[in-house]
This record gives structure tokens, sequence and C-alpha cells, in this order.
């Protein structure tokens, strides 16, 4: 099977996430400085929510240049991470809304933790597909990150209904972690030798 159409489908349905998110942006009432200040947290969550789909997208599309084949499996696997992705534009939207309160900074948690964990389902999917030699399999290793970050979620969304300001910290601490691209995948394929 072809991988191609899986990733421009992605690519596109990611596009739109991100349309959608901003669509979700009001504009200031005034023409001062002062009207920005009541759209802070709204800019604020859109802004996290931005950097964790920029970093979805771009470690998806790292992944996929390991990747030789797929199959129907595969394609469940990353429209379940696309479906939990889908849902991040509504929840960053009423996580600035209601000024970070702690359900929806809790939830916000949830859908990331799922979100991370799909992700993680997905490389399975793909490794079961590769042999242990493959690019993919010597690209993820034993995704110390990956588990990781699916720690430091399951961490932020018990901690938010008390602390929301911590779990929105840990959030951070998380895209910070992905900022850069997967720099395993990136070894692997320049390595001449592999």
């Amino acid at each position: 099977m072809n991988k191609g159409r899986l990733e421009a489908f992605s690519d596109g349905m990611i596009g739109i996430f991100i349309t959608i998110m901003v669509l979700e942006l009001k504009r200031p009432v005034g023409s001062s400085a002062a009207a920005l200040l009541p759209l802070w947290p709204v800019f604020l969550s859109y802004i996290l929510s931005y950097i964790y789909i920029g970093i979805y997208w771009n470690n998806h599309h790292h992944l996929f240049q390991a990747v030789h084949t797929i199959n129907g499996r595969v394609l469940w696997a990353n429209l379940h991470l696309l479906f939990w992705l889908s849902l991040v534009p509504l929840i960053t939207w009423w996580m600035g809304e209601e000024h970070f309160a702690p359900v929806p900074v809790a939830v916000y948690g949830l859908i990331l933790l799922c979100a991370g964990c799909a992700y993680f389902i997905l490389t399975k999917t793909l490794l079961a597909i590769h042999d242990n030699t493959s690019v993919l399999a010597k690209a993820l290793g034993r995704d110390f990150k990956g588990k990781t970050s699916l720690v430091i979620y399951a961490i932020a969304v018990l901690l938010a209904c008390k602390r929301p300001v911590i779990a929105c910290m840990l959030y951070a601490l998380v895209a910070v972690m992905w900022i850069v691209p997967d720099r395993r995948i990136e070894r692997v394929l320049s390595d001449p030798l592999r």
C-alpha cells in the first residue's frame, strides 16, 4: 500500500485543525492596546495548541520518512491519532474562554494524553509490519521521550483539578521536549551505513 495518500490526507487534516483554531480567535473590541487584554487566555491557549499541532505534524512527517510500507491497520491507527487531534481546536477554545479553569485544563490534558497514546499506537502498528533491522525500528528504539511524555500528561491531568497553572506548565514542558523534530529518525536516515 502506498504511504503517499496517508501522508497527504494527514497533512490536509492537520491544516484544517489549525485553520479551525485560528477562526475561533475573536477580534479585539476597540482600537487601544487595552482591547487585547481580555483576549490573552484564548490567545495563549491558541499558541500552545498551535505548537502542539505543529509538533505532531512535524514528527508525523519524520516518522513516515522512515516507513516503507503501510496496511489497513496503519490507516486506522493514523485515523485514531487524527481523531484526537481534531478535538484540539474545541478544547483550546474552551480552555481559553474559561481562563484556564481546572476542568477545561484537565480535559485539554486528557486529549493530549489520548493523542500521545494514539501516536504511540501508530508507531507500534508501523513497527509490526517492519522488521527489527528496518530504518524505522532503529530510529524509534525504546522511545523514552514518547513514554515520558505520556507520564507527564497523566500527572498533569491529575494536577489540573487543584493546580491548573502547574498542569499547563507541564503541558508546555512536553511541548518543549518535542519542539525539535525527532532527531533519532534524522540520524538514522542520514547514516550512510544504515
